[in-house]
């Protein structure tokens, strides 16, 4: 449930970011294709379980996220009930979020941060 609350916060950053020009309108429709992408990567592994064909790798699932698509893989996660339960996997994908919330951040503070000080 925490992750749906990141994820609301993220969406409305990352889009009144790209409405100020912080961010790309480009990089914002990455983002969310990325958390299309997430959320359809679950489902179909979800499924594949279900049917006991081969699995989508885990590495491939924390990827996505990583690239930004972790807010599709927590809505995944709650709608789906998948990898919301296996430790070892929750731990990868909350670090995942921590990367990704924070290389995001550091850009916009060594891109915009310090032009605003010193224009």
């Amino acid at each position: 449930m925490l992750a749906i609350f990141l994820s609301v916060i993220y969406f409305f950053a990352i889009t009144v970011l790209s409405y100020y020009q912080y961010l790309s309108a480009n990089l914002l429709l990455v983002f969310f294709a990325f958390n299309g992408i997430s959320f359809l990567l679950y489902a179909l592994d979800k499924y594949k379980a279900k049917q006991g064909y081969w699995r989508i790798k885990e590495t491939t699932l924390h990827f996505v996220s990583l690239l930004g698509g972790w807010p599709g893989a927590a809505l995944a996660q709650q709608l789906l009930k998948h990898k919301n339960r296996k430790a070892a996997f929750q731990v990868r994908y909350w670090l995942t979020i921590i990367a990704n919330i924070t290389v995001l951040t550091s850009m916009l503070y060594f891109y915009h941060g310090t032009n605003h000080y010193y224009s």
